[in-house]
């Protein structure tokens, strides 16, 4: 349980202090409306007296949170224009914005009136613990109002707060300046020691020791119950007390627009997001795209592998003849074609929405971006990659295995192995928005897609598949790819030579999609039905994805 009543104004830092489990992250998320599910919350948070919902405190003010979440491939100016660009009001002008992200060394992108930092000096030394406290001073100065977790900080990084709220088992133990912390401790008969860190001492006094923990519960109710009761705790008390202006039904709008006279609240308040959807989309297709296209390496390895791979089934299955064992082998050649499609494809983009999912969520709560917008531009910057990876793999394979020479044959092979690509690819964004992380997708994504494969017309006849298993050969993309190529195959073939005591021996290309139980007639219905899939499944993976932004963050 945490329980806080307290007050910090404008010009001041306030720092939260105490030990691990005190419950300092759950105050400021709290106070940032960002808890997660299971926390039931009571109270209000209030600017200036009036209650404030979670938009207007989002656009008044930032959350620096302890995690650092980036996209790893921009640099520090890349990620600046894009935070510039999603979270600046959007009738600020584009050369206005590049103007604000020269000067973002100093200052910060947005220049909220309050400011909110979750352990910002954890992980650095006490010398540029030091620094960050004192910009974060100094930013106090220009009559922001600074929240600031951190955990024992040194005496010089202590003197520099204005304000400091202790808290012990989710309870305020003290909230003044640091001389009234070390006068009330005194008052209550524990003095800090001369030449001791106050910091130190504050942190040690209201710890559960784990060989004396009723001593010490005791001893924290004490604190608290004593502060309370307090001359101090009395004045937060009634400073923190709801107004009952008439300004109160305008739910809060007005009593807190003095925070700063050049702060301007966003006329876009009817929406959490400062960007218009066009500019989100245009900031995060961007940044979607130099993400892709900066990891050289990997597309080089992609094409290698398309390459190599292409090359050796074209090998294996060289210079194929129309004849009986011709026809399996060109038959078999066709599905290994659409296997390989759809693995290399799944597994490229399956760890895609999972390993960036922490960032989206951040980003997205944030009010930076729409949900459909980072999905949309996600899906967007990889097609052009999903496009000339199937046309370098069909254009090596196919002509050294011996396929219908004919270039509208080749050339509808390509299409077709394309929207297998896709189909396979949306399949993958599916498996990386269901999957909480890398290794369930990793777990999840082939045990699916075997069944699909299984009723692709291959490996079983689809005359012969239970009628209570026939739904898989209409959701499997392996049937409708197979009988499409299967198809533009033998298509026109008239004659297929035969030994004259081979009786079973297909004699032109009809009877060998017949025999198949496949049909010439199907070839639209089966590209419409691959496009389906392609639409289909990113629906689904969109729908996914929506879900997790109402799970816990």
């Amino acid at each position: 349980m945490v329980l806080v009543n307290g007050i910090a104004y404008p010009g001041e830092l306030l720092a939260i202090m105490g030990s691990s489990g005190a419950g300092k992250t759950t105050l400021l998320n709290t106070l940032m409306f960002k808890s997660s599910p299971n926390v039931i919350v009571s109270g209000y948070t209030a600017l200036n007296g009036f209650p404030v919902s979670s938009g207007t405190l989002s656009s008044l003010s930032a959350y620096v949170q302890q995690d650092d979440l980036f996209i790893g491939t921009l640099t520090v100016r890349e990620h600046l224009v894009f935070q510039a660009l999603v979270r600046m009001d959007r009738h600020i002008p584009y050369k206005q914005r590049m103007i604000r992200v020269e000067q973002v060394i100093t200052e910060v992108l947005t220049d909220p009136p309050l400011m909110f930092c979750d352990e910002p000096t954890s992980g650095l030394d006490s010398f540029m613990a030091q620094n960050v406290v004192s910009v974060l001073k100094a930013m106090a100065k220009k009559g922001k109002t600074v929240v600031s977790t951190i955990h024992q900080p040194s005496s010089e990084v202590f003197s520099l707060f204005d304000k400091v709220l202790l808290m012990a088992e989710g309870r305020v133990a003290f909230l003044g300046s640091t001389d009234e912390a070390c006068t009330f401790f005194k008052q209550m008969g524990a003095a800090c020691p001369s030449n001791y860190n106050p910091s130190d001492y504050f942190i040690e006094l209201l710890a559960i020791i784990p060989t004396r923990e009723d001593s010490c519960k005791q001893t924290i109710e004490l604190i608290c119950d004593n502060f309370q009761n307090s001359e101090i705790g009395l004045k937060i008390h009634h400073a923190t007390e709801p107004r009952t202006d008439l300004h109160m039904q305008e739910m809060g709008m007005g009593g807190w627009m003095d925070l700063g006279s050049s702060w301007k609240v966003s006329d876009s308040k009817r929406s959490p997001y400062k960007a218009s959807w066009w500019n989100q989309m245009r900031a995060v297709l961007w940044r979607s795209w130099l993400a892709t296209m900066k990891e050289p390496v990997l597309i080089k390895v992609r094409i290698l592998q398309t390459v190599l791979v292409g090359l050796l089934i074209g090998v294996i299955y060289y210079g194929q003849e129309l004849n009986q064992d011709g026809v399996m082998n060109i038959n078999g050649a066709i599905f290994v074609l659409i296997t390989n499609m759809t693995f290399q494809n799944v597994f490229a983009v399956i760890n895609v929405f999972c390993a960036e999912l922490p960032v989206f969520k951040r980003e997205h709560f944030n009010g930076m971006y729409r949900t459909d917008v980072y999905f949309l531009c996600k899906t967007i910057a990889e097609i052009p990659v999903f496009i000339v990876i199937p046309v370098i793999f069909i254009s090596i394979s196919y002509y050294i295995i011996g396929l219908n020479p004919g270039p509208e044959r080749f050339w509808m092979a390509v299409f077709i192995l394309t929207l297998v690509a896709n189909v396979s690819t949306s399949f993958g964004y599916f498996i990386s928005c269901v999957s909480s992380n890398v290794d369930m997708a990793l777990t999840i994504g082939p045990a699916i897609i075997i069944p699909f494969m299984l009723f692709g017309g291959f490996f079983l006849n689809n005359s012969s598949v239970p009628i209570y298993f026939k739904w898989f050969s209409y959701l499997s993309w392996f049937k409708y790819a197979n009988e499409a190529l299967l198809i533009n195959q033998w298509e026109g073939v008239e004659q297929i030579d035969c030994t004259a005591s081979n009786i079973t021996c297909p004699k032109n290309g009809l009877v060998v999609v017949e025999t198949l139980n496949f049909s010439f007639e199907n070839l639209d219905m089966d590209m419409l039905s691959l496009a389906g899939l392609i639409i289909g499944l990113r629906f689904l993976a969109y729908l996914a994805l929506l879900s997790r932004t109402y799970r816990s963050y």
